[in-house]
């Protein structure tokens, strides 16, 4: 199946292809780089994403930590687990990214 990415990422892609492959192989092999497996990867970076209130990462490593094995369960949890660092409102918001992301594939 082929990768459907947001417009506004397609037209960086065009513009600076690259660039944007620099950037996916630096993620690509950060994530090779230590002894964490995949789906704890995309769990971590999806906590950064939420904290740094950033919609369309959380829509991202959502999906990349499904793919990856993770359940929307450990999905909530990561996102749970910040309410004391970055405060309900944003998890909040993060969680509603997470369903939007999610829900509409199943």
């Amino acid at each position: 199946m082929e990768r459907k990415f947001p417009e506004w990422y397609d037209k960086i892609r065009e513009e600076h292809r690259e660039y944007l492959e620099a950037v996916e192989n630096l993620g690509e092999m950060t994530r090779k780089a230590g002894p964490l497996d995949e789906k704890t990867s995309h769990l971590i970076q999806l906590a950064a994403a939420a904290a740094i209130r950033s919609e369309g990462s959380v829509h991202s490593h959502a999906r990349r930590a499904m793919k990856a094995g993770a359940s929307k369960e450990e999905i909530n949890h990561t996102l749970l687990l910040l309410t004391s660092t970055i405060g309900f409102p944003t998890v909040a918001a993060a969680l509603s990214w997470v369903h939007d992301s999610t829900d509409a594939k199943k």
